[in-house]
């Protein structure tokens, strides 16, 4: 009972470094939370025996794990070079071709995967190649040639991203590679899709078009790592269930000093439309090779959970880095000291007004009363999840206990910061008897005590989606059970 735990998730990347035996078991036990599996690279094959793997080492080890789906999205890439490799000089002339018949590139010029890309450039624009470590200006635009003027001295190898500095690529998120990638996703019933350079509300909308049609129910997740996507960032919160800050080719597009101030606001603004947000790309990078994170990464994690984010996500530390499990270890140990730092005083008076919904108000209530009556936990019950992210948007002090039925709901519900999705089925109960049952479980799971008092939410008529309506003020009492609580 004493003991903390952890309310910020982990997610955890698959990848070569955890298909070894007994690491993925290790990893769910470390406290993983959701997996991602990156189609970007990979056979979906590959991917396919991963998910699977994930389900089994779930049920070995007890612990329900949700599945991510990372779409390639539009990456624009340089083609290859004949040696692999050229070394480029400041000063030089090096040209992009976008051409289908590009020859093999050499330290004069190189091809590009995406042939619209001389439509969007013009001279005078900065363009950057993997992640910004070659800078190249554009000089002139001939036809399918882009004539650029390399601005420092670096190496360039086959297959580098390519962003433009600012932004304003045309590309839309969904390629028809993402479209058949889907169908996959659904076939392995992941539990969250992210669409990668989403632009707009309708990328989003058409990616849970796309989910649907092909018998999928998972959460989107938007990836914001466009520049056009800051300026359509309420409208893309909105159209999306989850939002990922993707520091990675974000910071390549506005540059790394306007980085810090918009990871504030993405994880602000989702919060405050009720949606759930990620922190996300070289959280704990040197722990690809390292055992023990840098002081730096220490605090750049640790400041993302008192901004409030729900989870924070590992991509190379345990995909193909060198200590995967002692980088989930890290990850959970600063979590764990970052919530102690977390002010949690709710300020109601900066609440949203005139709610539209139920369980919106019926969650405001509960996270007021944890604020001034000492409460122990929260006990939802939900079918799918709404009322334990509503009740999680607050930020409240007491643990949300969220009983479902459906695997998939709880599954969901692990991206949740302060949620802890728990298996009940209250089929044919009253809300009388969902409470006794969800308490009961809580005290023989040792969470909750005699003494100990609990807000109970449901709805009137169990096993209805959106139907919350009701709050219960309970104690635990000496039996175990729950009691109705008289005076404060």
């Amino acid at each position: 009972m004493s003991q903390q735990r952890r309310r910020t998730k982990i997610l955890a990347t698959l990848g070569p470094a955890t298909d070894a035996p007994g690491v993925l078991d290790a990893l769910l036990l470390a406290g993983v939370d959701v997996v991602r599996l990156n189609f970007s690279h990979g056979d979906p094959s590959g991917q396919l025996a991963r998910a699977a793997a994930v389900r089994a080492a779930s049920e070995r080890v007890g612990r329900e794990v949700g599945i991510l789906v990372d779409l390639p999205g539009p990456k624009i890439r340089i083609e290859t070079f004949a040696e692999g490799k050229v070394a480029l000089k400041a000063g030089a002339r090096f040209d992009l071709l976008a051409s289908d018949d590009a020859p093999p590139g050499d330290a004069t010029q190189v091809g590009v995967s995406y042939l619209g890309l001389p439509g969007d450039v013009k001279p005078g624009d900065t363009l950057l190649l993997d992640d910004g470590v070659v800078q190249l200006q554009v000089d002139a635009v001939e036809g399918p040639r882009i004539v650029t003027t390399v601005l420092n001295d670096s190496v360039l190898s086959n297959r580098k991203g390519l962003n433009k500095l600012g932004g304003g690529l045309s590309l839309g998120a969904l390629t028809e590679r993402d479209r058949e990638l889907i169908k996959i996703a659904a076939e392995l019933e992941a539990d969250f899709i992210a669409v990668s350079f989403c632009r707009n509300a309708e990328d989003m909308q058409e990616a849970r078009r796309c989910a649907r049609e092909a018998g999928s129910d998972a959460w989107v997740v938007a990836k914001v790592e466009r520049a056009e996507a800051i300026e359509n960032l309420s409208e893309i919160v909105d159209a999306s269930d989850v939002v990922m800050v993707a520091r990675g080719d974000l910071g390549v597009e506005i540059g790394d000093a306007e980085l810090p101030g918009l990871q504030k606001k993405i994880i602000r603004t989702t919060l405050e439309r009720h949606k759930i947000v990620i922190t996300a790309t070289q959280m704990l990078q040197s722990m690809v090779s390292s055992p023990i994170p840098t002081r730096a990464e220490v605090l750049d994690v640790a400041n993302a959970v008192i901004d409030g984010t729900d989870a924070v996500m590992l991509s190379q530390e345990t995909a193909a880095g060198d200590y995967p499990l002692k980088a989930v270890e890290a990850m959970a140990r600063i979590c764990l000291g970052a919530e102690r730092q977390f002010e949690h005083d709710t300020d109601f008076e900066a609440a949203p007004r005139n709610l539209q919904r139920a369980d919106q108000a019926i969650a405001m209530a509960s996270m007021f009363l944890t604020e001034h009556i000492g409460v122990r936990a929260i006990v939802a019950m939900t079918e799918s999840g709404g009322t334990a992210r509503f009740l999680s948007r607050f930020r409240g002090k007491a643990p949300i206990f969220a009983f479902a039925r459906h695997a998939a709901a709880r599954r969901r519900m692990g991206m949740m910061r302060d949620v802890f999705p728990m298996d009940y089925d209250s089929r044919g109960q009253t809300p009388r008897q969902a409470a006794r049952g969800s308490i009961a479980a809580l005290v023989a799971a040792g969470l909750l005590e005699a003494g100990n008092r609990v807000i109970f939410t449901s709805g009137e008529h169990m096993e209805t989606h959106g139907a919350t309506n009701t709050l219960r003020l309970l104690q635990v009492g000496a039996d175990g059970k729950a009691e109705g609580l008289g005076e404060l």
